[in-house]
């Protein structure tokens, strides 16, 4: 009987098994899409709140309109930048055919000018524009990354447009059934964690705010404004840097090599003036408020060191793609943060 009893058990546990191990299979693909999701809608989680109370509590109404203002915010720019890329591929090769007929132009006489570089720099560029044969084997070096890497980030942006389609369809029905959700994340929570899961809860909620709202907020303030500046100085392609901007705002260095490139560029035409103007703006208003926003945003739900949060963008690219810009950081910020308070409980205070 006792022996009945345990093969009994096994079976059910095999069963257990088996049908987790099945579900995760069918659910894997559609981790990264689902974890986008629930990040998206908890972060917009208060603006979906707004339209059910204005809608009257027609729920069903606001998730699809927030999935609506999902595909016009995210999707569509991502659809748009890809496109631009592909128009820009064209006149990219005309301008380099026209450089293999007509050679390279000169420098400006102040690039002789130079501490150190500028002799040495001046006569290469002279060697290199005077022989064609030399001019075609140094475009035939530059060519192979440079197509590669438009070829990688065209790729990366596609995955993203499908990537970000999927979060959106799935969102609305986080949207519309995220309160039942969350009760059910809230019982499951309190059974594994007791009583520790209404901090827990506040704890995951403040980190994923404090990343998300960091990260996001602060590319999307450096991409408007690196638009503005390039709009403004007349830089080609100022759409396509901005949305660059805003993708590359997460590394510190990001920015500053876009507007520094686009300084260099407006130097190279002969428009001191102009590349002043757009050092300045770069240097004070697009890089400037990387050391105002981010912080600012991210310390207030999060304690998060920030070469954390740059392990996360970029660990969380290559295991989930371009959703993993924002899923890595957040994922990295709420695993420290609980670890935090695992090795480092609340001291409890004895009254009397």
């Amino acid at each position: 009987m006792v022996m009945e009893k345990r093969v009994e058990q096994i079976a059910q546990l095999a069963a257990v098994a088996l049908l987790v191990a099945g579900c995760l299979l069918v659910l894997r693909p559609f981790v990264t899409a689902m974890l986008s999701a629930a990040i998206v809608c908890f972060t917009t989680w208060p603006i979906y709140q707004r339209l059910v109370a204005g809608l009257r509590g027609r729920r069903t109404v606001a998730a699809l309109i927030m999935t609506l203002l999902l595909i016009l915010v995210i999707i569509l720019p991502l659809a748009f930048i890809a496109f631009t890329l592909a128009d820009a591929v064209g006149p990219l090769i005309e301008w380099l055919r026209g450089m293999l007929v007509h050679g390279l132009p000169m420098l400006p006489e102040w690039v002789r000018a130079i501490p150190l570089a500028g002799d040495s720099l001046d006569v290469w560029w002279r060697e290199v524009a005077s022989s064609k044969e030399k001019l075609a084997d140094l475009l035939q070096k530059l060519a192979h990354p440079a197509q590669q890497g438009a070829i990688n980030f065209g790729l990366l942006l596609g995955e993203g447009v499908l990537e970000m389609s999927l979060v959106s369809f799935l969102g609305f029905f986080f949207y519309r059934d995220g309160e039942a959700l969350v009760t059910s994340v809230r019982s499951a929570m309190k059974r594994v964690a007791g009583d520790l899961e209404p901090g827990l809860m506040l704890t995951v909620g403040g980190t994923i705010q404090g990343v998300v709202y960091g990260l996001v907020g602060t590319a999307i303030a450096q991409g408007l404004l690196a638009l503005i500046g390039f709009l403004i100085a007349g830089i080609p392609g100022a759409m396509l840097l901005g949305f660059l901007t805003f993708v590359l705002s997460i590394v510190p260095i990001g920015p500053p090599l876009l507007w520094g490139g686009a300084t260099a560029w407006l130097i190279y035409q002969d428009q001191m003036g102009w590349a002043i103007f757009m050092a300045a703006w770069g240097f004070f208003l697009i890089s400037g408020i990387d050391n105002v926003i981010k912080p600012l945003l991210i310390s207030r739900g999060s304690n998060l060191p920030f070469v954390l949060v740059l392990i996360g963008v970029f660990g969380g690219v290559v295991a989930f793609g371009f959703v993993g810009i924002f899923i890595g950081p957040t994922l990295m910020a709420i695993g420290y943060t609980l670890a935090q308070r695992w090795t480092n409980p609340p001291v409890e205070t004895s009254s009397g």
